[in-house]
């Protein structure tokens, strides 16, 4: 069936009239028919689903998958014949790439994730219209009309903070929409993480944003920069994203601009998984998401209690689809309806939350950065499979890699040695050691690998 890109925003808003029941037949609906479509089409899924019944409407019968096992198999995983790892592979190693079409047809992103390992990631134009369509649904619902009427008064500058230079979801997707978004490219701007703390300030003073969204570790330093008067922008809204928000941190960055602040939780696996409301929760678009809170044995964990992981279904990615993938977080689902009055599940999330780095100057203060802006740097860095960064010492960070197959580990440390030398110098931060340890990235007793390590919390916590 041929699809416009006005159809989703079009069935979602009849899906959230309709109420729960209207969501969750679609989700049950488009859950089949993807499991149908990756049957016929890929030969991962061919053998893994072999023996299901003829149409799953249950994710609970779907096999678990993970990242490190889809992307052993990228070649058999993916559905269109044509994509292959090397060739993906190939094209997010060209900066000058970004944001272009992969194969004439997709948008490609890298990322890390938490877990530290790489992840190439193919996305098709039905799920970029889904995405859209669902967080456009959001800016309206969160800033509603009079909001709106004043962001476009304001020109309706958006300023993305993103981490810039590699193929990462939130900079691939603002270069296309540069490149093809018409009038909407024209309202973005993307403002790079890397950037020293008093360029960046400097540049969104001059900027004036009216709505800002970004990682959240780096927004809370936006925030200290507000508190301290260095800052001065009134945005209607911030949008954090990428890392968990407590609610402590959402009054702080409330307080400083006096403003709104709606988080979202997602992935580059299923960009458009939740947005928050003014409750303080998550809620999941079901209708186009699957997500499920379960134990260790990949049992479904109670409403109200902490889930050992959560497992994802992307509904709407038919090129590269994730069914029942295990994220790596731990969720809270919600035992009662959300006072906020939406009809989706809400959630909260202990997993991924960003650690700030602080590192002592030479006049007696301190400087923060963001782990993006470390965690980025080397993960855009090829030849890297997997890497940690550990602070030791107030100055002294150690680094952990583990080169990919057929790279050479000691051009990929020079390469990694160099981006953060960098990084620290334009920061002020020269005198910070960087040291390259021999042992590989260190897991925590649950299994995962946590990217960036700050000093205070050196030993590996809790999966």
């Amino acid at each position: 069936m041929s699809e416009s890109k006005a159809w989703p925003a079009r069935d979602i808003r009849r899906a959230r009239r309709q109420g729960t029941a209207a969501i969750m037949q679609r989700q049950r609906d488009r859950l089949a028919g993807m499991v149908a479509h990756v049957r016929a089409v890929s030969p991962y899924y061919r053998e893994l689903y072999r023996g299901l019944p003829e149409r799953v409407e249950d994710p609970a019968l779907l096999p678990v998958t993970d990242k490190k096992t889809l992307m052993e198999h990228f070649d058999d995983w993916v559905t269109d014949r044509d994509i292959t790892r090397e060739k993906v592979r190939a094209f997010t190693d060209d900066p000058d790439l970004i944001g272009q079409r992969f194969l004439g047809k997709y948008l490609v992103a890298t990322t890390s994730g938490t877990s530290g390992r790489r992840g190439l990631f193919v996305l098709d134009d039905r799920c970029m219209d889904v995405g859209s369509a669902l967080i456009s649904r959001a800016f309206a619902s969160w800033l509603g009309p009079a909001g709106m009427l004043r962001a476009t008064v304001r020109g309706a500058r958006f300023a993305q903070l993103v981490a810039t230079g590699g193929h990462y979801a939130s900079y691939a997707g603002y270069s296309r929409v540069v490149r093809e978004g018409g009038r909407r490219g024209k309202l973005l701007r993307a403002f790079s993480v890397h950037m020293p703390m008093p360029q960046l300030v400097a540049e969104l003073n001059a900027y004036r944003p009216a709505i800002v969204i970004g990682y959240t570790s780096t927004i809370m330093l936006l925030a200290a920069e507000q508190e301290a008067g260095r800052l001065r922008i009134d945005p209607l809204l911030i949008e954090p994203a990428g890392e968990t928000m407590t609610p402590h941190d959402t009054d702080r960055v409330a307080r400083a601009f006096r403003t709104t602040v709606r988080a979202a939780y997602a992935a580059t696996e299923c960009t458009y998984l939740s947005t928050g409301c003014a409750e303080g929760w998550y809620h999941v678009n079901s209708d186009w998401a699957v997500l499920e809170p379960v134990d260790a044995g990949h049992r479904p964990t109670p409403p109200g209690e902490f889930s050992h992981t959560v497992l994802i279904s992307n509904l709407a990615n038919r090129v590269q689809p994730f069914l029942r993938y295990d994220l790596g977080d731990s969720v809270l689902l919600r035992p009662d309806p959300c006072p906020c009055g939406s009809p989706l599940p809400a959630i909260r999330v202990r997993g991924r939350a960003g650690d700030v780095l602080t590192f002592p100057t030479g006049n007696g203060g301190h400087a923060s950065l963001s782990p993006l802006a470390f965690g980025t740097l080397v993960d855009r860095t090829p030849g890297v499979e997997l890497f940690q960064i550990e602070q030791t010492a107030p100055s002294t960070l150690r680094v952990r890699l583990l080169a990919a197959a057929g790279a050479d580990p000691d051009r990929a440390w020079q390469a990694v040695l160099q981006e953060l030398t960098r990084l620290l110098a334009g920061s002020g931060l020269g005198h910070v050691t960087v040291q390259r340890a021999e042992e590989p990235p260190q897991q925590t007793p649950g299994g995962k690998y946590r990217t960036v390590i700050p000093l205070a919390s050196s030993v590996p916590g809790p999966a």
